[in-house]
């Protein structure tokens, strides 16, 4: 089995276990994203309140809505990104030693090469999942109202949002076609800053704590809860920096709003952006970041620390079964 396929593998369940455990916060966040009526300013709700009100008036399924959609892209996700992490960061750390050997560096892979790493992986996951992810926020926005009808949905619009996959994925069609699939895509392909940064820290952070360990003649190797403490710092410096694209990005992939202002209707990246600064102000590109920061930090550091132990694990195994099948 070849290093990037265990890669893969260890990050598509890391990303599972990571994804089980903060979909209520990612469901409640992404409503926070795509909250267009400015008069619910003034009686914004904490994230615990929302949750709650989420599960007093729809259940506790709907924060658990679009989960089967979202575990599919999520194990595709990061199986995809860390395949093809592990093939492009191979690549360059073989150009490294090569440079090395001409008088050219030390033979390690610098912050540049690990962005770039770190970016193609991840145009390469965009394009692939994006369709995925559209059904995924029409389903998490999606509002089930109570018997009482006291509950107004948080998207603008008439109309109900689909219950099921089957549902998102005919009324993405019917609004804009097979397109419709990648709305959102230009703001994410950008966003490909953010698990670039995420991993260039994360990788830097790393490389760091190990060199001090052999400078310090430590045969100590890296615990899981330093991965974890190391993960969730890599996702808290980039999340803050490329928030603002995310709600773009949301916007965009929700249900658009039917039958009000066309302040509420966007039609493209820019339209969104511009609409946005206008109407609501540069603080609209912040909505429900304090909720987003503690969801992708805390999945981030969970994602690192099971994916390192899976590739140990797995590693283990393989050298184990590589020592049985020796002649003796």
């Amino acid at each position: 089995m070849s290093d990037a396929l265990i890669n893969g593998l260890a990050g598509a369940g890391g990303g599972i276990i990571a994804q089980l455990i903060t979909y209520p916060l990612q469901t409640v966040n992404t409503r926070q994203q795509t909250d267009r009526d400015p008069k619910k300013e003034k009686k914004k709700a904490g994230t615990v309140e929302q949750m709650y009100q989420v599960v007093q008036h729809e259940g506790w399924g709907r924060l658990y809505g679009g989960l089967t959609p979202s575990l599919v892209g999520t194990a595709c996700s990061q199986g995809v990104y860390y395949y093809f992490y592990q093939i492009f960061r191979s690549k360059a750390e073989a150009t490294a030693l090569r440079r090395k050997k001409e008088g050219a560096g030390d033979g390690s892979v610098g912050m540049l090469s690990s962005l770039m790493v770190a970016a193609m992986s991840g145009c390469v996951n965009v394009l692939l999942t994006n369709p995925i992810w559209v059904v995924v926020t029409r389903m998490q926005t999606h509002t089930k109202k109570s018997p009482s009808n006291k509950v107004e949905p948080i998207v603008g619009g008439n109309e109900p949002p689909p219950f099921g996959t089957s549902n998102a994925v005919q009324e993405v069609f019917d609004e804009a076609g097979v397109w419709g699939f990648w709305k959102g895509v230009f703001p994410t392909l950008v966003m490909v800053s953010n698990p670039s940064i995420q991993f260039m820290l994360y990788e830097t952070l790393l490389k760091n704590l190990k060199q001090r360990r052999a400078l310090s003649n430590s045969n100590k190797g890296v615990t899981a809860l330093e991965v974890f403490l190391l993960g969730a710092l890599a996702k808290l410096g980039a999340t803050v920096v490329t928030y603002p694209l995310l709600v773009v990005k949301s916007r965009l992939q929700a249900k658009q709003a039917i039958g009000v202002d066309k302040k509420h209707q966007y039609k493209g990246t820019l339209d969104a952006i511009l609409k946005m600064i206008r109407y609501e102000g540069f603080h609209g590109f912040y909505k429900g970041m304090s909720t987003k920061i503690v969801q992708s930090v805390l999945a981030a550091a969970v994602l690192f620390m099971v994916k390192e132990e899976l590739v140990n694990g797995a590693r283990w195994l393989l050298l184990k079964e590589a020592a049985k099948s020796k002649p003796s």
